[in-house]
């Protein structure tokens, strides 16, 4: 039997491969036989670097950038150097927990760190860039991460949020020529317009600290620039879903960069090229701390469970979580069980060495029971 494990990490207790490694024992303790296949798994948002660089064999680096005020900080992202592929998260150089709450205000933040990362990269010789962008303090739409890539923005003093106000033309004669020879794969699971209502200023900008009235006028900068830009650069399609993502940046990413925004969960997957093990396996064992009616919208679990079945309809689908509650059927699991074995506190459930019992435990008894159900 060949069972895939792609378990989401339990967050404040085990990472994806630890979750992965306790699942196997347990699988061969059942059946020592089985082949087991073991992929770290995340949907785009924190822990997605180092999932997709521990499944590739890949290299973490620390680099110092631009943080979102304007200083230094060290700041990882990871490269599979025979792929040419650069994996990196916004938030390791702009993100909102590296801004301290009474310096909260999205006038004053920056994507210059995040530019940064990838002219590092393109320097490395990576032109195939995964990039999650979830998490960040930022509302510039991308002005400091394209000025660190080499594009000048005619009015604008600086790199920060506070100077899309005046921007009146764009020159695009330095940016690094290496642009041309990237490309562009963006985590991005919201569907937010660029502005209005539900764009990136009204949305996400009181979470950065900007007030009723640093909306309103940054709405209004970003219109502007947005209609600059697309005049600019000739686009044929001047808005589109997810380009209010991380304060605009995916905007930049889709315009500038000519950038695909896609499903965080499904870029991953892709990145790992799990669907080749798909095909061939007979059962996925999944999960993630809680499984629940959110796991069917966009989570990493249900993410592997529908594509399996897509690629493999006889495959069994298993879940196992800290919790489990009202599933939708849509999550593509056929079933699903909670971990826990006896009544403790969440602060014990937590710990390494008992979730990671319970994962082994849970997962023996999935696999008995599949191979006791063969015999019928």
């Amino acid at each position: 039997m060949k069972v895939i494990v792609a378990i989401d990490s339990l967050k404040g207790s085990l990472t994806s491969l630890e979750a992965g490694a306790a699942a196997r024992e347990g699988i061969l303790s059942a059946s020592p036989a089985s082949e087991v296949k073991i992929f770290p798994l995340a949907d785009g948002g924190e822990g997605t670097c180092r999932a997709i660089i521990n499944g590739l064999g890949g290299e973490l680096k620390s680099v110092e950038v631009t943080d979102p005020l304007g200083g230094k900080i060290f700041a990882e992202f990871g490269e599979v150097s025979e792929k040419k592929l650069a994996v990196i998260e916004m938030a390791n150089a702009a993100g909102l927990p590296l801004v301290p709450e009474k310096f909260r205000n999205p006038l004053n933040t920056t994507t210059y760190g995040v530019g940064e990362l990838i002219k590092i990269a393109i320097a490395d010789g990576c032109r195939d860039f995964v990039i999650g962008i979830g998490g960040s303090a930022t509302n510039d739409c991308g002005l400091g991460m394209l000025t660190a890539l080499g594009y000048k923005f005619i009015g604008a003093e600086k790199i920060f949020g506070r100077d899309l106000e005046k921007i009146s033309a764009i020159d695009d004669s330095n940016v690094l020529p290496e642009l041309k020879d990237c490309k562009f794969r963006i985590a991005c699971d919201v569907t937010n317009p660029l502005t209005g209502a539900n764009g990136c200023s009204a949305v996400y900008g009181p979470q950065k600290g900007a007030t009723p009235e640093i909306v309103q006028t940054m709405d209004g900068w970003i219109k502007n620039f947005g209609e600059l830009s697309a005049k600019f650069l000739k686009l044929e399609k001047k808005s589109s879903a997810g380009d209010g993502a991380a304060g605009g940046l995916g905007f930049a990413f889709r315009s500038f960069l000519r950038g695909e925004l896609l499903p965080g969960v499904d870029l991953v997957l892709d990145a790992l090229d799990i669907a080749k093990d798909l095909k061939s396996a007979h059962v996925v064992i999944t999960g993630e701390g809680r499984l629940d009616y959110q796991t069917a919208q966009g989570k990493a679990p249900s993410g592997v469970a529908k594509l399996a079945k897509k690629l493999n309809p006889k495959i069994l689908t298993v879940g196992v979580g800290g919790s489990v509650a009202d599933i939708s059927d849509d999550a593509g699991l056929d079933a699903s069980f909670a971990i826990l074995r006896a009544p403790m506190t969440l602060n014990d459930a937590m710990k390494k060495n008992i979730a990671a019992e319970n994962i082994s435990a849970t997962v023996k008894q999935i696999i008995r029971l599949i191979e006791r159900a063969k015999n019928f």
